[in-house]
C-alpha cells in the first residue's frame, strides 16, 4: 500500500518546499498562520491550515524543530507551538482534518471547516475505506504532515537535520504512520496513539462492530499503524497511561515491539487522556532535547527480565535515580478499568540495578524508574 501511494518520486515531491500562502483573518502573537497546499481531493484543490513559529535566535543560529499533530476533537493549537518555541524549537501544528481553529480554540468542540479542506478525519475515515485511497483521510494527513516537515526544513533559520514529530491520541496514531513514511525525521513521540486497533482499542467495541466486517478488515490492512511501524526506524519515545480508554497497554506493547528503531517507554499510572495532558509530560521535550540538541539522556533501561518471584532491570542514567517503583494490578478483564498500585523497588546504585518482588496475585506488573527531575522511564509490562 505505501509503495503505491508514496513512491520514491512522490516522496521526493513531498520533500520539496511546499506552496503556501498567509491565512488571512487569523492572528496569534509571534506566530504565522498559513495555508499549505496539499493533495487533490475528488479532483479539487486542498489546503491545510497551520500555525508556525520560531524561537528567539542569535544571528546565524539554526534551531531544531518539531511537527505537532493533534488528536480527536482538536485542531491547530497555537499554545502548543508556543510551548516548543519557548524551549528553543521552531514548531508547526497543522489541522489534519480539513478544519481550522476558532478564536479562542475550544478543545473537543466542532471546529470551523476549511473551505478547501480535504476529507474529514479520525474515525470518519472508516466510512471512506471504499473510496479511492488517495481520497481517504490518512493519505491526506500523512502528506500534510510531510509537507509541514518540509516547510520547516526549508526555513533558513531551521536545521533540516534536527526535526522530530510528536502527536496526541489520533495524532499519536498519525505519528506512527508518518514516521513509517518520512525517514528524514530524527525522532518521534506518539502520546497514547498506537496500532493493533482491531485487536484491542476504543474502536473495537464501539465503531468497528457497526460497520461491515470486510470494511474494517480493509481499513486495518491499509491504515493500522502496524502496517507502518516496521519502517519507523528513528528513535521513539512511547508515552501512555495505564488506563487509556482508546489505546490500551496490550496494543501499545505490540506496537512498540513492532517499531523498527530504538525506543524508550514512559507509562504513568492513570495518565489523563487529552491535549493538555498529552503535551505536559516533561519527558517529551527532554527526550527531544536529547535527540535534537545532544543534551543529557533520560534514564535508559538496558536490561529487563523476571525471576520466579521478582522483576529486575539494569539501567543507564547520567545522575543517580531518585526512586523506583513496581507498578501492578490484580485485576483482569477490560484494560481501562484495571486499578494499578505501586510499591517501592530496591535500587542498587553501584551496579545500576533495580529489583522488586512481584506482588502476590498480580496479573500485570512493570517497573518505573524516576530520576531527580521526576522524569519517568518504564520497562515493558509483563502479564502473569
Amino acid at each position: 500500500m505505501m509503495g503505491k501511494l508514496f513512491s520514491e518520486h512522490h516522496l521526493q515531491r513531498l520533500f520539496e518546499k511546499p506552496d503556501f500562502q498567509p491565512a488571512s483573518g487569523f492572528s496569534a502573537a509571534g506566530l504565522d498562520a498559513v495555508y499549505i497546499e496539499n493533495e487533490p481531493y475528488r479532483g479539487n484543490r486542498t489546503t491545510v491550515f497551520a500555525w508556525m513559529g520560531l524561537p528567539e535566535l542569535k544571528p546565524g543560529q539554526l534551531c531544531p524543530a518539531m511537527v505537532l499533530l493533534h488528536g480527536g476533537g482538536g485542531t491547530a493549537f497555537d499554545e502548543w507551538v508556543r510551548l516548543w518555541n519557548a524551549r528553543g524549537y521552531a514548531a508547526i501544528v497543522i489541522d489534519q482534518c480539513g478544519c481550522q481553529p476558532q478564536s479562542p480554540v475550544v478543545d473537543g468542540e466542532p471546529h470551523d471547516r476549511n473551505p478547501d479542506g480535504g476529507p474529514p478525519g479520525w474515525d470518519q475515515s472508516v466510512f471512506q475505506i471504499n473510496d479511492p485511497l488517495t481520497d481517504q483521510w490518512q493519505y491526506h494527513a500523512i502528506a500534510a504532515a510531510i509537507r509541514a516537515h518540509s516547510l520547516l526544513a526549508h526555513h533558513p533559520d531551521v536545521d533540516a537535520q534536527r526535526i522530530g514529530v510528536t502527536g496526541i491520541s489520533w495524532g499519536g496514531y498519525m505519528t506512527c504512520l508518518v514516521a513509517g513514511v518520512d525517514e528524514r525525521l530524527k525522532c518521534a513521540v506518539p502520546v497514547y496513539g498506537c496500532g493493533f486497533l482491531g485487536e484491542n482499542s476504543g474502536w473495537k467495541y464501539g465503531l468497528f462492530p457497526t460497520r461491515p466486517e470486510a470494511d474494517i478488515k480493509k481499513w486495518l490492512e491499509h491504515w493500522d499503524p502496524a502496517a507502518f511501524l516496521p519502517q519507523a526506524r528513528m528513535p521513539f519515545l512511547w508515552v501512555n497511561g495505564t488506563n487509556d480508554f482508546a489505546y490500551p497497554m496490550d496494543s501499545w506493547q505490540k506496537s512498540y515491539d513492532l517499531q523498527g528503531g530504538p525506543q524508550q517507554l514512559c507509562l504513568r499510572i492513570e495518565m489523563p487522556h487529552g491535549h493538555p495532558p498529552g503535551w505536559e509530560p516533561v519527558e517529551i521535550m527532554d527526550y527531544a532535547d536529547r535527540q535534537l540538541k545532544g543534551k543529557q539522556p533520560l534514564t535508559e533501561i538496558t536490561e529487563f527480565d523476571r525471576d520466579t518471584d521478582s522483576l529486575w532491570a539494569r539501567y543507564e542514567s547520567p545522575d543517580p535515580i531518585r526512586e523506583a517503583m513496581v507498578c501492578f494490578t490484580r485485576a483482569e478483564g477490560y484494560w481501562g478499568d484495571r486499578k494499578y498500585n505501586e510499591l517501592s523497588a530496591v535500587i542498587d546504585h553501584e551496579n545500576r540495578r533495580v529489583t522488586a518482588t512481584i506482588p502476590s496475585m498480580s496479573t500485570v506488573c512493570y517497573l518505573n524508574l524516576i530520576d531527580q527531575q521526576d522524569r519517568v522511564t518504564s520497562t515493558r509490562h509483563i502479564c502473569l
